[in-house]
């Protein structure tokens, strides 16, 4: 069976009453679209753990701040429902942005959903701010949509995942929320819908970004357990076109974040948000003790 295109939440409810009305469990892959590998093994994943699947495509508005690329975003529908199909997928979810936000003028005029500050005011949250209220109100609004039972979710964006894990709990969402690992390029460079907007030479820069990250896992293997220092071995192994926005290392099961002063002594998430030719790219690895 070919995947289908929704357009209207209406429509999308009434396939998915008619879905549940036959006891059949339902999946959820939320996505921007340009789908790419790391997408379909999300979506791979899905199916194999429900019997009736949506990916949403819906380029969010709310969680773009000024400046960003939503206008530049690209939008490749036809592309995406191929990878869709291959993947097994059986409803994209493809929304216009009225219809997700009827009349929406300002974003002062949306209810919005807004995680804890404490553990938005770092790493990407930091330097983006009220991107999680955005990510986390769209979130809500397709898990209301969809009705789910469970939803997939990369680890590449590692904080957005720990936010909407802490959200279904927090707020009684009868959703699980499945964690899928991060994927990468052959390269090492994990995978991205913005890696398209590289250059030749820009990509090779940002390979440099998980090479930081492969040599700080490497040494807290080999015993260094010292922040400071495993900062240090991340510098050290960027290369100079890299744009540095953090790289910071926090609690994998609290996402408290570790001082450069302090020792590691639990599983911690290294993570880095960085530009490299005007392309802010995002990665991580988790350091397991």
């Amino acid at each position: 069976m070919s995947t289908v295109v929704i357009n209207k939440i209406d429509e999308l409810r009434d396939i998915i009453k008619n879905v549940k009305l036959q006891n059949k469990s339902v999946a959820l892959v939320p996505t921007m679209g340009c789908l790419h590998g790391g997408h379909k093994s999300l979506m791979e994943k899905a199916c194999s753990i429900a019997d009736f699947t949506v990916v949403s495509v819906f380029v969010n508005p709310i969680q773009f701040c000024p400046g960003e690329d939503y206008d530049q975003y690209p939008r490749t529908l036809d592309a995406d429902k191929l990878v869709a199909e291959s993947a097994g997928i059986d409803v994209i979810f493809a929304p216009s942005v009225n219809e997700m936000y009827p009349n929406l003028n300002k974003f002062s005029d949306l209810t919005m959903v807004a995680p804890p500050y404490e553990l938005t005011d770092i790493m990407c949250g930091k330097s983006r701010v009220g991107h999680f209220d955005g990510v986390e109100t769209v979130v809500t609004k397709l898990f209301n949509i969809v009705q789910p039972d469970k939803a997939c979710f990369g680890m590449k964006d590692i904080q957005q995942l720990f936010l909407i894990k802490k959200m279904v709990a927090d707020l009684n969402f009868p959703i699980e929320i499945i964690p899928c690992p991060l994927v990468r390029e052959e390269s090492g460079l994990a995978l991205s819908s913005r890696n398209k907007y590289l250059s030749d030479s820009d990509k090779t820069s940002a390979l440099t970004i998980s090479k930081a990250l492969f040599a700080i896992r490497d040494s807290f293997k080999l015993g260094i357990k010292d922040v400071k220092k495993l900062f240090d071995v991340g510098l050290t192994n960027l290369d100079k076109n890299v744009e540095l926005e953090y790289l910071e290392f926090v609690c994998e099961d609290s996402f408290k974040k570790i001082d450069s002063s302090d020792t590691i002594t639990k599983n911690v998430i290294c993570a880095i948000a960085a530009r490299v030719g005007g392309v802010r790219l995002i990665d991580n690895v988790i350091l397991e003790v």
